[in-house]
């Protein structure tokens, strides 16, 4: 008799505002789950895709992780988009015994022993970004983000670096998801004069932002840590919207190397239709083998087993951008990173290569989850230990 099968939990937007950038998590895991099975599966266990679309809607994905953990009885839950929707799983989950991947960049600062992060955080992405934006285009810079957790805790490290930099933030906007016109806040933006921008807007909404700037002829050297290879807004927009965008990047489609070239093939023959392989579309297809790799190491699927293999430091695999490993303090992933820039035709150059950067920063301030489960997030303005 054949042995039950790994059950994975998937929550991912795959309609609503989020869908552009949602579909590639959905394809991501499919494709991976699929090649695993083809080659026999995780310790001879067929792994069973369970996935269910939230839409964007935090109410939703409560009301789904609870089926998914007490119906379905999943062994992994995978899957979120916004850091909203993520603190609106979290809770929940921590009350059980289940593993949670989440699969995108973010915000960063979650120390909590039930979640495993494994996108990029702003010690790979603000740390190496920022200091490269003052330098090559000056000190003051003028801030749109998506009015919520990422937003705000995003521009909270802005702030951070800026300061330690002797940089001014002469402008900050916190626009609530859905918003699409952007005429008050390009007026604001002129009127304050920046060196350049931080957009960390999100959705297909507020990327109207883009189309409406360009029509302004506002052209300023802009920056992001999820534009280009969150939202491909280079490829969706006609030139030169994205002039000038920079980017700091685990991946994006323009990577070219044999092992991201090979990755690209196997994608592109399922799914020949995909508008670009997003990051969180990779990270989803790396989250499943990472999975496989700690169930095999630990011989179980059992989250204290899962977290034993974490613990040695040695819980890695090999991705398409290189090897990438838990962190066992902070429960984050190391990362490939590099500095990309959009010129006028929307061509994609990498302007810097900073090579791996470990995931540092929980560990620094006191998360070790080999040792105590804070079940918090941490920004740089809440520290462990301040009320």
């Amino acid at each position: 008799m054949a042995a039950d099968p790994i059950k994975i939990g998937l929550l991912e937007d795959v309609s609503g505002d989020l869908a552009l950038i949602g579909m590639p998590k959905l394809h991501g895991s499919e494709l991976a789950v699929e090649e695993i099975n083809k080659a026999g599966g995780i310790m001879g266990r067929k792994i069973e895709l369970m996935h269910l679309d939230p839409q964007g809607d935090n109410a939703r994905y409560q009301e789904f992780t609870r089926r998914l953990l007490s119906r379905d009885k999943v062994d992994v839950l995978i899957g979120g988009i916004t850091s909203a929707s993520r603190e609106a799983v979290r809770p929940i989950v921590n009350r059980t015994k289940t593993p949670y991947f989440y699969t995108n960049q973010y915000e960063g600062g979650v120390c909590d022993a039930n979640m495993i992060s494994t996108g990029a955080v702003p010690e790979q992405q603000f740390s190496t970004l920022i200091p490269y934006m003052v330098e090559k285009f000056g000190k003051k810079v003028y801030v749109i983000a998506a009015d919520y957790n990422f937003g705000q805790i995003s521009a909270d490290w802005n702030r951070m670096l800026l300061k330690e930099l002797g940089g001014t933030v002469v402008g900050e906007e916190f626009i609530p998801l859905g918003v699409s016109q952007f005429a008050q806040t390009i007026q604001n933006i002129q009127r304050a004069k920046p060196d350049w921008l931080l957009t960390i807007n999100v959705g297909a909404a507020q990327d109207s932002f883009f189309e409406q700037a360009q029509a302004a002829k506002l052209n300023l050297p802009m920056a992001s840590s999820i534009k280009i290879m969150l939202g491909f807004e280079h490829k969706r927009f006609a030139p030169p919207a994205l002039n000038r965008m920079n980017a700091s990047a685990n991946w994006f489609e323009e990577i070219d190397t044999p092992q991201a070239n090979a990755f690209k093939q196997r994608w592109r023959a399922k799914y020949p239709d995909e508008a670009y392989i997003n990051d969180m579309g990779y990270n989803a297809y790396v989250t499943v083998y990472l999975y496989k790799n700690l169930v095999e190491a630990a011989k179980s699927t059992k989250l204290d087993d899962l977290r034993k293999v974490i613990a040695t430091g040695d819980a890695c695999v090999d991705a398409p951008e290189g090897k990438v490993c838990i962190d066992p303090k902070s429960q984050h992933t190391s990362h490939h990173m590099r500095l990309i820039s959009v010129d006028e035709k929307h061509n994609v150059k990498v302007m810097k290569d900073f090579g791996t950067i470990q995931p540092y920063w929980l560990g620094k301030i006191g998360c070790d989850l080999t040792k105590k489960n804070d079940k918090k997030q941490y920004t740089p303005s809440e520290l462990p230990g301040k009320s």
